[in-house]
């Protein structure tokens, strides 16, 4: 006997309360294995390091910023943007798409697991696959998420400055971090969204409401996603991961997830996404798919056992949370200060010489709210009919802080080298 299913679901979102599934074939995409492995991967990595609440999936910002990409397409619908109910559906199917990407704790491994590849490539990736699974239900979805359609504001409602993934993460990471100052009116935003020359623009009466967005996301890169102490703690756990794949390549034996070995054991690259490697694409694609956070920390916890020291004491520290301690300047670091503290870990650790690099190490990390040379620049709908760029008509870009990158350089070290 075969039941039918009812796929006009409810959701009840902490952030929205309930929120539709817009169609069967959205939730047909939603129930499947790649989007529902998105529960498995915290939308913040380690942040919960600092703020104890951030632990949040992906899975749930996914069906965030499909309820507001659904609440947007409605928007310009009531203002005579035509919109078919193809571009409709492909429009929702792309963002809901967007993220499937991303990696074991997000942004913090991306670079770790493949070489040069973003989790913007790995979703494309994953797309094309999901379309050949569909019969090609999804080519229209494809080409506003790679920008190629001619009707540019359906890309820019999923890759702009104003688009409803960053509508999303803000206001569901303000919420759960319980940081106050990220908290966007992504409603009144969204109810501001216009279309001039088929790119999106915002109704000039939404104009504070846009700035308030802008100082939201300056803030909370610097208050949550560039905390000091999640940039310890997620480099602690890039270096735990680089020194496993050291040894995996060199040959030793080292317990791992299935899927997580297939990673550490092969050295992959740009080139065999391309289809120029030993492995084909859709070989590390299904590889990739078996892959969360799980993955990560199962393999720790025997890591802590390993005997390898290295390996080891850093597996230890990332799950106990004994983390790195770390500066932050405006300047880089001088060689002086690095090579002095890792002739102190040296001795008083007991480290090896060519080990000494995973425990005193330097980079920088950066802050931009408003990019004003973007592609994407944020366009102001008048009055009188006519647009204007917003660093034109407002007057927050007197101030430097919001259309200029800030760059801070950091330096981990262990705390016992203080």
């Amino acid at each position: 006997m075969i039941y039918a299913t009812n796929k006009r679901k409810i959701i009840n979102d902490p952030v929205y309360g309930f929120i539709n599934i817009p169609g069967d074939f959205i939730f047909d995409l939603i129930q499947h294995p790649w989007i529902q492995r998105l529960r498995n991967i915290r939308q913040l990595g380690l942040t919960s390091y600092v703020y104890p609440g951030a632990t949040h999936s992906r899975f749930q910002h996914c069906l965030g910023a499909l309820h507001l990409m659904d609440i947007a397409l409605q928007t310009l619908k009531s203002k005579g943007v035509e919109i078919s109910g193809e571009e409709e559906q492909a429009a929702l199917s792309a963002i809901l798409l967007h993220d499937t990407g991303h990696g074991p704790f997000s942004h913090a491994l991306e670079e770790s697991i493949i070489k040069d590849i973003t989790h913007e490539e790995m979703s494309l990736l994953l797309m094309n696959k999901l379309n050949h699974e569909y019969n090609e239900k999804l080519s229209l979805a494809l080409e506003i998420f790679t920008g190629k359609y001619h009707r540019r504001f359906f890309h820019d409602l999923i890759a702009g400055q104003v688009d409803m993934d960053r509508l999303d993460y803000l206001r569901r990471d303000s919420f759960f971090t319980g940081v106050i100052e990220g908290a966007v009116g992504s409603d009144r935003i969204i109810r501001m969204l216009n279309v001039a020359d088929d790119q999106l623009a915002i109704d000039e009466k939404g104009i504070y409401s846009l700035e308030k967005l802008l100082i939201a996301r300056r803030l909370m890169y610097w208050q949550v996603y560039m905390h000091k102490t999640v940039i310890s703690s997620e480099n602690l756990m890039v270096k735990m991961l680089r020194r496993a794949k050291e040894l995996a390549l060199n040959g030793e034996e080292l317990y791992a997830t299935p899927a997580l070995s297939f990673f550490l054991y092969n050295n992959l690259g740009r080139s065999d996404i391309e289809g120029k490697g030993i492995f084909t694409p859709g070989l590390i694609a299904s590889n990739f798919i078996r892959l969360d956070d799980n993955d990560i920390f199962i393999s720790a916890k025997y890591w802590c056992d390993h005997s390898d020291k290295t390996l080891s004491d850093l597996a230890g520290r990332l799950l106990r949370r004994n983390l790195f301690a770390i500066e932050l300047q405006n300047e880089p670091f001088t060689e002086d200060k690095i090579e002095k503290l890792k002739y102190r870990a040296e001795k008083l650790l007991d480290i090896e010489h060519e080990r000494v690099d995973y425990y005193v190490f330097s980079g920088q990390v950066s802050n931009l709210a408003y990019a004003p040379d973007s592609e994407t620049e944020l366009k102001i709908l008048l009055k009188s009919g006519k647009t204007a760029i917003i660093n034109q008509i407002s007057d927050m870009f007197d101030h430097r802080f919001l259309s200029e990158r800030v760059v801070k350089y950091f330096l981990c070290y262990p705390k016992e080298c203080r």
